[in-house]
């Protein structure tokens, strides 16, 4: 579990590289405050009693992404180098399939030092914000909490069937996400489950994520209704509204856009090969 004192020291230092680089990192500060004791995952570089490199590492069942930075007046000194190797050494203790490394696509500094590592390009990704959009009003779809056992079978078929994770993966990922804030939403469709979401409210913000209908109910509106009823929820809270998808997902990415969302931002992942 994080310090608030180390929080504090990684929100500064990705203000400083951010405003000095002019993009955003994607340091998943939701994970790192709900961190638990299981294990290594977030690598620290301290000089004269100030951070200035960091890297996370963030599992979603079969796969891990590593995101780090390192403050500008200390690069070129190996850090970020030596953050890494720890990083993947741990990730390569858990067995996870695969290693992502992320870095935010206008970043000529992470591009250059990508080139020196064995990874190839694998996917990117977008971060959209909800511009305000007139949506329909349906009751055919449902929304409510998850709560029972047969809700938390449901998130883990559908992160089986709809993210290609294993079972068992599934599973740990559920124990991951229980220990955080988010609401957690099944979808129904005449009294039956047919998908979900996860809403996380932080800093005054609304994100989305883990949206999935099962597939043979995908194609007939259930997504873009479900869809429809967050959005509306969290504007009438007064949040502005984000959410996550890769490029490559044309079906998702149409689906978002219809719904008002729009891209503002992008991030690139790499897949270590080594």
């Amino acid at each position: 579990m994080l310090t608030e004192k180390q929080l504090v020291d990684i929100k500064a230092l990705q203000k400083d590289c951010e405003q000095e680089g002019g993009f955003q990192l994607k340091l998943n500060f939701e994970m790192l405050e709900n961190r638990g004791n299981n294990g290594k995952e977030d690598f620290f570089h301290y000089e004269d009693g100030k951070l200035v490199g960091f890297l996370g590492s963030y599992g979603f069942g079969n796969k891990v992404e590593l995101c780090g930075m390192v403050h500008p007046s200390y690069r070129r000194r190996g850090i970020f180098s030596s953050l890494l190797r720890m990083g993947i050494d741990e990730a390569k203790k858990r067995k996870y399939r695969t290693i992502l490394l992320n870095a935010p696509t206008g970043s000529h500094t992470a591009k250059e030092l990508l080139n020196t590592i064995p990874c190839t390009f694998s996917i990117a990704e977008y971060q959209m914000k909800w511009q305000e959009t007139q949506l329909p009003e349906d009751s055919s779809v449902f929304l409510r909490s998850s709560f029972s056992k047969e809700d938390r079978e449901t998130e883990i078929k559908l992160d089986v069937m709809c993210f290609g994770f294993y079972e068992n993966e599934a599973h740990g990922f559920e124990q991951v996400i229980e220990n955080s804030s988010d609401q957690r939403l099944i979808i129904e469709v005449a009294g039956k489950s047919a998908g979900k979401m996860r809403v996380s409210e932080l800093n005054g913000e609304a994100w989305i994520y883990g949206f999935a209908v099962f597939p043979e109910l995908q194609g007939k509106g259930i997504g873009r209704k479900a869809l429809s009823k967050v959005i509306m929820m969290e504007h009438q809270k007064g949040l502005p509204i984000f959410l996550e998808v890769e490029a490559k997902n044309a079906h998702a990415l149409k689906l978002y856009e219809s719904c008002g969302f729009r891209s503002y931002h992008s991030q690139d992942y790499y897949l270590y090969l080594d």
